[in-house]
């Protein structure tokens, strides 16, 4: 607004937050492979910067091909007459036939994703020239690929061995596709932006990080289902339970949200003391984003429960946050 630009920046830096979103969708990726970006950079630049990495390694080897059915009117024969269109639209005319047939092409549902998501970051403002130019070049790339057009359903494709070398950017390319928009038109201004929720990242990530770390020691449920009441009214959905073989339980629950002046949140502590009683525990655990507070345990007056509340330091690299998350599992199955 004429000279003043307000820019808002998640509490981790942008290579944090890019990894956090990935571990939950692929985990095995994400702990592999490590995209550099500056710590500084805006989001739509880190996006864009690790997408085009990504999808230039992809069709580094050419790009995908696939069968493709393609309903046309040709004035030769090819595949399939659909001989009730072509009683229906040409009235016994002999050409053109309209016919059906298989196409093995590049216009597939994979790189018309990988199309949407360039064109997408293209219009975000403020990236950098280096960056505005590799998203050109993977678009010429992709210039016989059908655009999809806006308001248009997005394509599905399917994980298989064919499309391996494609699943990595695909992944981001749908968080790209899937971010939400906002617009503003006042005078000539138009910008595009992404949405995303932290609090649903950051426990999807503590989650599945928990569920790898500590499938040596049982199994584990996200999102279990069970209820407060004995007439089964009211859902409760613990973010982590863990069984273990000796039959040992433990129930977590993920928190990334702004603390109290002092002290975490009240709220978190009633939640968990609830999911305590239902499932007949001892304790329970929080995790949160590490802010100012540290590691505490309460004590419930009462009742035999005992509520810790961990912390884990998002600032770390991967490889360390990993770390925190492998002592916490471990200090959870013990």
């Amino acid at each position: 607004m004429d000279d003043l630009q307000v820019t808002i920046r998640p509490k981790i830096a942008m290579d944090r937050l890019l990894f956090l979103m990935g571990y939950a969708a692929k985990p095995s990726f994400w702990r592999d492979h490590t995209v550099l970006l500056d710590a500084e950079s805006d989001l739509p630049e880190a996006l864009a910067h690790a997408f085009t990495r990504l999808a230039s390694k992809a069709t580094e080897q050419g790009l995908l091909q696939g069968y493709q059915t393609v309903d046309e009117a040709l004035p030769v024969l090819r595949g399939r007459i659909r001989v009730r269109d072509q009683i229906a639209r040409r009235y016994g005319i002999g050409l053109p036939l309209e016919v059906t047939y298989d196409d093995f092409t590049v216009d597939i549902a994979e790189n018309q994703i990988l199309l949407a998501a360039a064109n997408r970051l293209l219009r975000m403002p403020a990236l950098t020239t280096r960056t505005r130019q590799s998203l050109l070049r993977l678009r010429l790339q992709l210039s016989s690929v059908t655009e999809l057009r806006r308001g248009e359903k997005m394509p599905t494709w399917i994980p298989s061995r064919l499309n391996a070398r494609y699943q990595a950017p695909l992944n981001l390319a749908e968080l790209i596709l899937d971010g939400d928009s906002f617009e503003q038109r006042e005078g000539d201004l138009h910008v595009s932006g992404f949405v995303f929720d932290m609090w649903r990242i950051y426990e999807d990530f503590v989650c599945v990080a928990l569920r790898e770390a500590m499938a040596s020691y049982g199994s584990s449920s996200l999102q279990h289902r069970m209820f407060l009441d004995e007439a089964s009214h009211v859902v409760m959905r613990p973010d982590f339970l863990w069984a273990g073989l000796d039959g040992r339980r433990v129930v977590v629950d993920a928190k990334y949200k702004a603390e109290k002046p002092a002290g975490f949140p009240q709220a978190d502590l009633y939640q968990l003391l609830a999911y305590c009683t239902v499932l007949g525990l001892s304790q329970g655990h929080l995790v949160y984003a590490e802010g100012n507070e540290h590691a505490v345990a309460h004590a419930i007056v009462g009742a035999d429960v005992v509520i810790h509340c961990h912390t884990l330091d998002l600032s770390q690299p991967p490889d360390l946050l990993l770390r925190q998350v492998a002592n916490l599992a471990h200090q959870l199955a013990a």
